[in-house]
C-alpha cells in the first residue's frame, strides 16, 4: 500500500482568492477543475473534472485512509477546497510541503521554493501558469469576440486547456521534488500537533462586527469627501486626490522636490514649514490616504456566511523565527488603540453621526484605532485576550544570564524604569515620564537588544521625541555598558556560527542553551525547545569591517529575490529570541487548547480566546496561569501573562 498521495488541484470561483480560501470555496460558483495526483514515486496522473471525468474510487478511498498521508504545497488550500467538494480529509492526515519549505528556511511559494532548490526546468511550474489561471480560474469580461460569455471553459480554448493540464501535472512534480529534497529534515511531532491546532484556529475563525465596519467606512467616506472639498478650496486644484497634482502644488509652495507623499514623508514636510495653508493641506492629505481604514472593507469582503473571518494567520509565515504571519486583514499590523473609554467612543461612532464624530474626534485616527474592535464575541460569549509581558526582553535576559534584568522580571517587571536607573545611575523612584528618563529607558530597551544603534533608535521615533544624535549615541553607550552580558551573547552567537560553518561541526554556546551545526546545505541553531532554525547554504565572507561573518541564502525583504544575506551576532540573537518566544506561545496555545478552550485568533505574543460569559472570570485566571507556568525546557526563564475580559478585541 502506498504511504503518500501527492495532490494539486485547480479550481474556479467568482470570489477573489486574495480574500482567503474559506470565502473563495464557499462561493456557489466554486468547483474543482483538475485533480492531479501521484502515489509515492509513481507516475503522475490527472483527472479532468471540468471535462466530465469523476474521481475514481481508489482516490476517494485514499482520501479517507489515514495510513496514506496527503501531501500538497499549501495544503490548507487543497484541504478546504476538497472539504467543500464533499471530501473532508482530517487535518492530521495532511502534510504541507509549504510549511516544510518555510521550516527549512526556504520561500513559502512553490515557484520560489523550487527555484531556490534548483528544481529541474522540466519539473518546474510552467511560465504561462499565471495567464492560464487568469483564463480558466476566474470570470472573464464579456466581449463581442467571446460571444458575451463571463467564463472560459475547456472547449473554448482546447490548446490552452492542454497547457493547463500540463501546468497542474508539473505542480505535483515540483511539489514532490521539494518534498524529496527536504525529506531528511524532519519536522518534530510537536510542530505537527501545532500545525493541526493552527488549522483548527483558522477553521474556527473570529466573529466580525460587519455592521460596525460598514458604519466606519461610511463615516470615513463622508470625511474624505469633506477633506477633498476643503483641499479644492485651499489649493484650487480640480482633483487634489491626485498625487501628481497635489505634489506639484506642494513643491511650488515649499520650493522643494518631493519624491513621495507616503505617510512617512508627510510629517517631515509638515515640520519644515510654518505656512498654515500648507500644514493644513498636509494634514488633510494624511486624512484622505489612511490605508489602515481599508481593513474594514477587507473584513466585509472576506467574511464567510456566518460572519466569521477565517485564514487570518499563517503557520510559519515568518520562516526565519517560525512565528506566524498575518494574512487578509493582517491582524499582526493593526494600529494600537490609545483611546480612553474606548467602549463609549465605539458606541458614539456606531451612531453614524458624522457631524458629532467630527466635533468630538480626529475621525480617521479614531477609526484606525477602532479597527481591532471589529473582532467581537458572539451572543452569550466574551473574548479573553491574554499575552506575555515583555517576552522577548525576558528571553534575551535569560539567554544572556543578565542577573539584574532577571531580578526585575522576577519582581515588578518594570524593565524600562530599571534600565533608565542603571544607565543614568539614579534611584528608580526618580525615573518618571515627566523628566523623560522612563522614555529613554523604554526606547533603549525596544531598540537596542539586538545590536541596534543610532539607526534603530531613530526608527523607534527618537527624533520625533526630541532626542538628538548626541543623546542617542550616549544612550547606546550607556545601555551597552549596563548590559554587558547581552553584548557578550551577541558576540558568542556570532563566534559560534562562524566556527560551525568554518569547521562543519557542532558548536555549543557558552550558556549551554544553543547548539550551532553546519554542513554545505545548512547552518542550524538548535533551540532549547528542540526546534531548529535553518539558514540555507551558509558560507564565510567578510563584513564591512573586514572581519569574518556568516552569510546564507534567503529572501531579500524588499526585492523578494533569493540572494546572499549577511548576518551578525545581534541579528542571530534576534532570530533566536523571537524563535524561543514563538515556542513559548506555541506551548501555551496547545495547553490552552487541551484545556478545552477555543482560540479564535492570536497576534504576536497574545492569544484571543472565546469563552462563555458565565464563567469568564475563572477562565481568565486559568488561561493566564497556563501561560505563566514555567516551561521544562526553559528553566529559570521568568514568565508572566496578563489578560482581560472584553466583548470586542482591544489593547487594554
Amino acid at each position: 500500500m502506498p504511504s503518500r498521495l501527492h495532490i494539486d488541484i485547480e479550481t474556479y470561483s467568482e470570489t477573489d482568492i486574495k480574500l482567503g480560501v474559506y470565502k473563495y470555496a464557499e462561493d456557489p460558483t466554486f468547483e474543482i477543475l483538475l485533480f492531479a495526483y501521484a502515489y509515492d514515486d509513481a507516475p503522475i496522473k490527472i483527472i479532468d473534472l471540468a471535462s466530465g471525468e469523476k474521481l475514481p474510487a481508489h482516490i476517494k478511498n485514499s482520501l479517507k485512509n489515514p495510513e496514506i498521508k496527503k501531501y500538497a504545497f499549501n495544503a490548507a488550500f487543497e484541504r478546504v477546497c476538497l472539504r467543500q467538494a464533499g471530501y473532508d480529509v482530517p487535518i492530521k492526515d495532511w502534510r504541507c510541503t509549504s510549511v516544510k519549505s518555510a521550516f527549512c528556511g526556504l520561500p513559502l511559494s512553490l515557484k520560489n521554493s523550487s527555484a531556490a532548490l534548483g528544481v529541474p526546468e522540466d519539473k518546474a511550474k510552467l511560465r504561462t501558469g499565471s495567464a492560464l489561471i487568469r483564463y480558466f480560474c476566474i470570470p472573464c469580461k464579456p466581449t463581442i469576440t467571446n460571444g458575451g460569455r463571463t467564463r472560459n471553459l475547456p472547449h473554448h480554448a482546447p490548446e490552452k486547456w492542454a497547457d493547463f493540464v500540463d501546468y497542474c501535472i508539473n505542480d505535483v512534480e515540483a511539489e514532490r521534488f521539494v518534498h524529496k529534497e527536504l525529506e531528511p529534515y524532519e519536522i518534530p511531532d510537536f510542530e505537527r500537533s501545532l500545525y493541526c491546532l493552527d488549522q483548527l484556529i483558522n477553521d474556527n475563525g473570529v466573529l466580525l462586527d460587519l455592521d460596525f465596519a460598514k458604519v466606519a467606512l461610511d463615516l470615513y467616506a463622508k470625511h474624505k469627501e469633506t477633506c477633498i472639498e476643503e483641499l479644492k478650496a485651499i489649493t484650487g486644484l480640480d482633483n487634489p486626490n491626485s498625487v501628481k497634482q497635489l505634489t506639484t502644488w506642494l513643491e511650488k509652495a515649499l520650493k522643494v522636490s518631493i519624491p513621495s507623499l507616503a505617510k512617512d514623508n508627510l510629517k517631515p514636510l509638515y515640520d519644515s514649514t510654518d505656512n498654515t495653508a500648507v500644514r493644513r493641506v498636509l494634514k488633510l492629505r494624511g486624512d484622505i490616504s489612511k490605508t489602515s481604514i481599508k481593513k474594514y472593507a477587507t473584513m466585509l469582503k472576506s467574511a464567510c456566511k456566518d460572519m466569521r473571518g477565517r485564514g487570518f494567520i499563517q503557520f510559519y509565515g515568518a520562516f526565519r523565527s517560525g512565528r506566524w504571519a498575518g494574512r487578509i486583514v493582517q491582524p499582526q499590523n493593526l494600529k494600537r488603540n490609545y483611546i480612553q473609554h474606548i467602549a463609549d467612543v465605539r458606541a458614539t461612532i456606531f451612531e453614524d453621526d458624522y457631524d458629532l464624530a467630527l466635533l468630538l474626534y480626529d475621525v480617521p485616527d479614531v477609526l484606525s484605532q477602532l479597527i481591532r474592535t471589529a473582532f467581537v464575541a458572539p451572543e452569550g460569549m466574551t473574548l479573553i485576550p491574554a499575552d506575555f509581558s515583555a517576552i522577548e526582553a525576558r528571553v534575551v535576559a535569560w539567554l544572556a544570564g543578565e542577573k539584574w534584568r532577571l531580578d526585575v522580571f522576577n519582581g515588578d517587571g518594570k524593565i524600562y524604569e530599571a534600565s533608565a536607573s542603571k544607565m543614568f545611575n539614579v534611584p528608580i523612584e526618580e525615573v518618571t515620564k515627566e523628566n523623560g528618563l522612563r522614555y529613554k529607558g523604554k526606547i533603549a530597551e525596544l531598540a537596542l537588544g539586538y545590536g541596534g544603534s543610532l539607526g534603530a533608535m531613530v526608527q523607534m521615533g527618537a527624533y520625533e521625541n526630541g532626542l538628538t544624535d548626541v543623546d542617542i549615541k550616549r544612550i547606546v553607550k550607556l545601555w551597552r555598558a549596563t548590559s554587558k552580558d547581552i553584548v557578550a551573547l551577541w558576540n558568542d552567537c556570532n563566534d559560534c556560527a562562524i566556527k560551525a560553518v568554518a569547521s562543519k561541526r557542532k558548536v555549543r554556546s557558552k550558556n549551554g542553551l544553543l547548539v550551532f551545526e553546519a554542513d554545505d546545505k545548512y547552518l542550524t541553531i538548535l533551540l532549547p525547545s528542540g526546534r531548529k532554525l535553518y539558514y540555507r547554504e551558509p558560507s564565510i565572507t567578510n563584513n564591512r569591517w573586514d572581519r569574518p561573518a556568516v552569510q546564507y541564502k534567503g529572501t531579500h525583504q524588499k526585492t523578494g529575490k533569493w540572494v546572499n544575506i549577511q548576518t551578525y551576532g545581534g541579528k542571530l540573537v534576534e532570530n533566536i529570541a523571537q524563535g524561543i518566544a514563538r515556542d513559548l506561545l506555541a506551548e501555551s496555545m496547545l495547553t490552552v487548547h487541551y484545556a478545552g478552550y477555543k482560540i479564535v485568533l492570536h497576534v504576536h505574543d497574545e492569544l484571543i480566546v472565546e469563552v462563555p460569559k458565565s464563567n469568564s472570570e475563572k477562565d481568565l485566571k486559568r488561561i493566564c496561569d497556563i501561560m505563566g507556568t514555567p516551561i521544562l525546557w526553559a528553566k529559570g526563564l521568568p514568565l508572566n501573562a496578563d489578560g482581560y475580559i472584553t466583548p470586542f478585541y482591544k489593547k487594554d
